[in-house]
């Protein structure tokens, strides 16, 4: 079972973990979430997670103490930890990293909020022999904080965990796991249902030949044709 921690200084911002196939998950027993709450670290009266930055400059750091003491109390030596920095300034998230979280036991996700998390957090566990640090983006554009890049991540990665879809098979003709000429990863092909006319506009005639063989030579051609477009814009 994948165990999955996620710290914010907003865990209700994380709620809809709980629902739709992470919820069913989570009941089947393939994963577990669990979200705390930073601010229970604190020790003053105002609950403090930042503080002005060294060097100087617009807006507020967040400090390691908290981090740490989170980090601390949901892990040992004996595990083998995953800890996942959110950040504008990380490798872009793709569907190969989400393979491979997918495979992980344990993943600690750290959302930091204003200017970010003090850099020796990530340092000092990177220390550690038990820990693997990952400092990971979902895009090129700057959100509020890192909750809802860790929805996205956890949400991509348990998907992949054997039971969780109810059809396994889906996961092969889908985005990003379909492949091409010289192992180009496409696109989904265009998908239709019921009626077969609608509105003046049809489904593809292949598409209700009953020609398996044809119907996948055209979704195929149309992955294809979906990917080089998204390319050149």
């Amino acid at each position: 079972m994948l165990q999955i921690d996620v710290i914010s200084i907003f865990p209700e911002y994380l709620s809809p973990l709980k629902l739709s196939l992470l919820g069913k998950a989570q009941d089947k027993g393939l994963v577990s979430i669990n979200i705390h709450d930073l601010r229970d670290q604190t020790n003053d009266v105002h609950k403090s997670v930042d503080d002005t930055p060294y060097g100087g400059g617009a807006g507020m750091v967040m400090t390691p103490e908290p981090w740490a003491a989170a980090i601390d109390q949901i892990t040992n030596d004996q595990d083998e930890v995953d800890l996942i920095i959110l950040t504008p300034a990380g490798e872009k998230f793709n569907q190969k990293m989400a393979e491979t979280f997918a495979n992980k036991s344990h993943m600690i996700f750290a959302c930091g909020r204003y200017e970010g998390i003090d850099s020796r957090v990530g340092e000092y566990y990177a220390g550690k022999s038990n820990f693997k640090i990952h400092q990971v983006s979902i895009g090129d554009y700057v959100l509020g904080g890192g909750e809802v890049a860790a929805m996205v991540i956890i949400e991509a990665t348990t998907r992949l965990i054997p039971g969780v879809l109810g059809n396994p098979d889906s996961l092969k003709e889908e985005s990003h796991s379909i492949t091409g000429a010289n192992d180009e990863v496409l696109v989904e092909y265009p998908n239709y249902t019921k009626p077969a006319s609608w509105r003046g506009l049809e489904v593809p005639e292949v598409l209700l030949s009953g020609n398996h063989g044809e119907i996948a030579k055209w979704r195929k051609a149309q992955a294809e044709r979906r990917t080089q477009q998204l390319n050149k814009e």
